[in-house]
């Protein structure tokens, strides 16, 4: 049979042998769950505990409730790391150690986990609570290292991004205001090389938005400095559009289109731009995206970026030139064409166009 276009076959029958394999797996894993269970109620944190923690863990990473076991395992080992009077922080240090390269081989297998990263995140900070600032800090600067190895596997995890992010801005509020500076500058960098590696990679480019904004921020830039990094991102994008089929780049564009946008401008790079420097830029950007076209008639996404920046010129002039109009109704019969499956909405915003 077929649901939803996909055929559906009959899965392969297990063995007697490989469900009597399956059986036991089953029976293990939930003797080992009991086990844990009862030595947490009894507040039994011993080293045995710890392993079987672990190993259940290591079966099933999605257990959140078992996290929460380590933490207070954990934190029992570090109570009885105080009890001694020598060596505490370096104690401390290689148990929070022991427990990061425990995550390393589960990161492995399951990139995508969130409790795994969670509680990499809870190491960190309990390395930042219970040790001198100079060890602390040196754990986050391995972190940065870690996850930068990571990106380079699986350039586009949005999971490792995020973390990266929180990585770099818990590393500048340990650091001093130059080096949290640099720390910006070097990030920026970063995104630019993995943009350049993956143009497709929306998280770097996302990352990039971001990194802009707090760029300019921490430079004190003038008005002229960011209409230069404005110039530099347009062309940037310019370059990047040699393939105008891939979405990633197009919103992207979108971003920075709103600087243009009289609404949100001044939450964007270059918030003092006049309204005929903002007519001037669109203009140019709807010449630029026309030329686009040639060679490229097919793709939906131009049509779609001449209509919204064709809008936003409405917008900044304060009316719709009748020309103008002519125009979206010209692109947006394009539209209905090449993307059929959506032709209700280009239907309905022809109709606002049009009146």
């Amino acid at each position: 049979m077929a649901s939803h276009g996909v055929r559906r076959f009959k899965p392969v029958e297990k063995t007697p042998e490989e469900r009597q394999q399956e059986l036991k797996q089953i029976e293990e894993y939930r003797s080992l769950e009991s086990f844990v269970s009862k030595k947490v109620t009894a507040q039994d944190f011993s080293a045995e505990t710890l392993k079987k923690i672990s190993d259940l863990l290591s079966r099933n990473p999605e257990y959140y409730t078992v996290w929460n076991y380590r933490r207070q395992a954990l934190r029992h080992q570090f109570s009885e790391a105080g009890d001694s009077a020598e060596n505490v922080a370096e104690l401390i240090a290689e148990l929070i150690k022991d427990d990061l390269m425990f995550l390393i081989p589960l990161l492995r297998s399951f990139p995508k986990c969130y409790w795994i990263w969670n509680y990499r995140l809870w190491l960190l900070d309990e390395a930042r609570r219970l040790l001198p600032l100079p060890a602390g800090r040196r754990f986050w600067q391995e972190e940065l290292a870690l996850v930068g190895k990571m990106l380079t596997l699986d350039s586009r995890n949005f999971h490792g991004w995020g973390y990266r992010r929180l990585v770099v801005e818990t590393l500048k509020q340990l650091g001093t205001a130059e080096e949290a500076a640099s720390m910006t500058q070097q990030e920026f960098e970063y995104a630019k090389k993995m943009i350049g590696a993956n143009l497709s990679n929306f998280s770097a480019w996302h990352y990039r938005t971001k990194l802009i904004l707090r760029l300019l921020e921490e430079q004190n830039a003038s008005d002229e400095e960011r209409r230069a990094m404005l110039d530099d991102e347009l062309a940037l994008i310019h370059q990047a559009l040699i393939d105008p089929y891939d979405q990633s780049l197009w919103f992207y564009h979108q971003n920075l289109m709103c600087v243009f946008d009289p609404s949100v401008a001044p939450r964007t790079m270059a918030p003092n731009l006049g309204t005929s420097e903002r007519l001037q830029y669109l203009r140019d950007e709807i010449a630029a995206i026309e030329e686009m076209l040639d060679g490229a008639e097919d793709c939906k996404y131009i049509y779609q970026s001449l209509i919204e920046c064709t809008l936003l010129v409405s917008k900044v002039a304060g009316h719709m030139a009748a020309e103008d109009r002519t125009q979206i109704l010209s692109w947006l019969s394009e539209l209905k064409q090449l993307d059929p499956l959506r032709q209700q909405r280009w239907l309905d915003f022809e109709k606002t166009v049009s009146t």
